[in-house]
């Protein structure tokens, strides 16, 4: 496919972009979505599985879209409350590093590596698994975790009841709110991070290197806390809880905040591995 042009796609079949692709808008529902960056070659699409309705491939200038012809960006999550859509879709793409991509996924899973333009997601009930990613993220879920791995680029969260996971977090700044999932971070905050995390009922793991460089304000309202760093303050015996004060010189700011759940700031000792490399492995210190 070249130019300015259309296909729609009624089972497996791959394409090959020969004009320039610099933006990329994907939409499916039940199944899975994989996009990848490449520092080189064409943009590639292979649909490996296709049940339901057809996809619409549409090349528009620089702008690549693949979805339903029923399934707009806009008011994409009030998906969540429709019933008996029959459709399935695995479909991976690779493209230029510097592409921005955006990906909406209904029941489907998400993996997007390599990109080094901007990254939006918005899922209903599917996982989102983003890694090595350099430009600015925002995710946002109902239903389905998001794990990132050596996100590098400012990342932005939003959850309902999916769970976050932050492996080598060298943003430099890291927000996310959910209602009740919970957020285990394994960061690195010596760029002088900023990193704010809010939840209602979810708990928060967050593990930071030694010798450590942050202001720190954690608070919940009844959930219980625990602190391995002897300079920080904790207070509050019954109730709210708070911890609170300066590790190092103090270049990031933490800070978060729960309302039943429980806190935890844990000590990464130097050049340690996550346990088995399994980052929700964390989730025992809390």
């Amino acid at each position: 496919m070249s130019g300015t042009s259309d296909r729609t796609v009624t089972e497996p079949e791959k394409f090959v972009f020969t004009e320039r692709v610099d933006t990329l808008n994907v939409r499916i529902v039940n199944g899975a979505v994989n996009v990848v960056g490449t520092d080189g070659g064409p943009a590639r699409l292979e649909v490996t599985e296709l049940e339901g309705p057809p996809l619409k491939v549409e090349l528009r200038g620089t702008t690549l879209t693949v979805t339903y012809e029923d399934l707009p960006w806009k008011g994409f999550l009030k998906w969540w409350d429709r019933k008996g859509w029959r459709r399935h879709a695995v479909i991976s793409l690779a493209v230029p590093q510097s592409t921005a991509v955006e990906v909406g996924v209904v029941g489907a899973g998400a993996v997007i590596s390599g990109i080094s333009g901007s990254t939006s997601v918005q899922g209903v009930g599917g996982d989102t698994t983003l890694v090595g990613l350099t430009g600015p993220v925002r995710a946002n879920t109902v239903a389905g975790s998001v794990e990132a791995q050596s996100v590098s680029g400012d990342l932005r969260v939003n959850t309902v009841s999916g769970d976050l996971t932050v492996v080598e977090g060298s943003g430099s700044q890291v927000r996310a709110d959910s209602v009740s999932g919970n957020m285990v971070l394994d960061l690195d905050p010596s760029a002088g991070a900023q990193v704010r995390l809010t939840t209602v009922s979810g708990e928060i793991a967050i593990r930071i290197p030694e010798p450590g460089d942050a202001e720190v304000e954690a608070n919940t309202t009844s959930g219980h806390v625990s602190c391995a760093f002897d300079e920080l303050r904790v207070t509050g015996q019954w109730g709210a809880k708070r911890i609170t004060g300066r590790i190092g010189g103090g270049g990031a700011r933490l800070r978060a905040t729960t309302v039943s759940g429980a806190i935890a700031l844990l000590r990464r000792p130097p050049l340690d591995d996550l346990t088995d490399g399994d980052p929700t492995s964390l989730r025992k210190d809390i």
